[in-house]
């Protein structure tokens, strides 16, 4: 590996050790519904977020705000069982990606068949702490 490309991964890693992450693999609705209620909650502090997330309506909302608690416990475990300040954490982004497609068939009229397509998503989130704050 080459020294620029040296020193920007060793940059990387620096930063990601005040970053902290959680995932979800294969949640079964589709990435644009996600994607909707993931936009409601990226930038945002922590107990907005949980807030926003706890009083939607939207069906997406439910895995979000447990994929949410779930990155606030990965925080709390790579601090020492610290306790948590909502004042300087906040999502520093959401990531949507497309993920497997169930193919199946509907019967039509006339012989025919419609392919429906079964879409899921991965979701990731990372949290952060805002800048000029240490822990």
């Amino acid at each position: 590996m080459g020294a620029r490309k040296h020193t920007r991964a060793e940059e990387r890693k620096e930063a990601r050790k005040t970053q902290y992450m959680a995932s979800l693999q294969n949640v079964p609705t589709s990435p644009r519904k996600m994607r909707l209620v993931a936009d409601m909650i990226r930038g945002k502090n922590v107990e907005i977020a949980l807030y926003a997330l706890k009083f939607s309506p939207k069906e997406a909302s439910n895995r979000l705000y447990k994929l949410l608690r779930s990155a606030i416990a990965n925080w709390e475990a790579k601090n020492e069982g610290a306790r948590v300040d909502y004042s300087t954490l906040y999502v520093k982004d959401v990531f949507v990606d497309s993920g497997r497609v169930l193919k199946r068939v509907l019967p039509a009229p006339q012989g025919r068949a419609h392919r429906i397509r079964k879409r899921s998503n991965h979701v990731t989130m990372v949290l952060d702490s805002k800048p000029g704050t240490q822990e």
